[in-house]
């Protein structure tokens, strides 16, 4: 009986391995900060053969950035079908669950992050563009919520960036109490 396993070419899984370990190296110093030589140290793989693969470095952090749009993705949808009430309110508080625990992995967090700290370059802004449209539609599609619950879904993420990234959780000062108060983060 054939393997139901999928057998990746070298240069398939090569490139794999090597977006993989982009959206680890970019998630530590960002588009600006990283040389493809970082990439290719990580993956360890030739700067030639990345280069092959990705002859930008923009087309590198654009796929780097596509694959973790990708993994929140699927992290939505695992946490909608898991969701026992299918309510919009329901739908939501569970996607947002899955959401947190996905982003447990700080290079996800941090890649969207640099994303937007880079949205100067048109490739990186419009694959930014592109993952946060495809979250918000999903999102509106899977839930049914109205567009304002949509709309706070998202801020709310994008305040639970804020609040891991500059480390409030465990912050007692009255503002950062304010800001992060009912949010928990894995």
């Amino acid at each position: 009986m054939p393997s139901s396993t999928v057998s990746l070419s070298t240069s398939e899984a090569r490139r794999e391995t090597v977006i993989q370990s982009a959206v680890t190296v970019f998630a530590r110093a960002g588009y600006l900060g990283t040389p493809v030589t970082a990439v290719a140290a990580e993956a360890n793989i030739s700067t030639a053969y990345v280069f092959k693969l990705f002859p930008r470095k923009e087309d590198l952090f654009v796929a780097a950035l596509a694959r973790c749009f990708r993994l929140i993705l699927t992290a939505l949808e695992t946490g909608a079908h898991a969701a026992v009430d299918q309510t919009p309110q329901a739908l939501l508080a569970a996607m947002g669950d899955a959401y947190a625990a996905l982003i447990a992995d700080r290079s996800l967090l941090m890649l969207q992050v640099h994303a937007q700290s880079a949205a100067t370059v048109p490739e990186i802004a419009a694959a930014l563009r592109s993952g946060v449209g495809q979250i918000t539609t999903f999102v509106k599609e899977r839930s049914l919520a109205p567009d304002n619950a949509v709309q706070q879904f998202i801020a709310y993420g994008q305040l639970c960036h804020l609040i891991t990234v500059i480390g409030l959780d465990d912050d007692s000062a009255d503002w950062a109490q304010v800001l992060s108060r009912g949010i928990q983060h894995f």
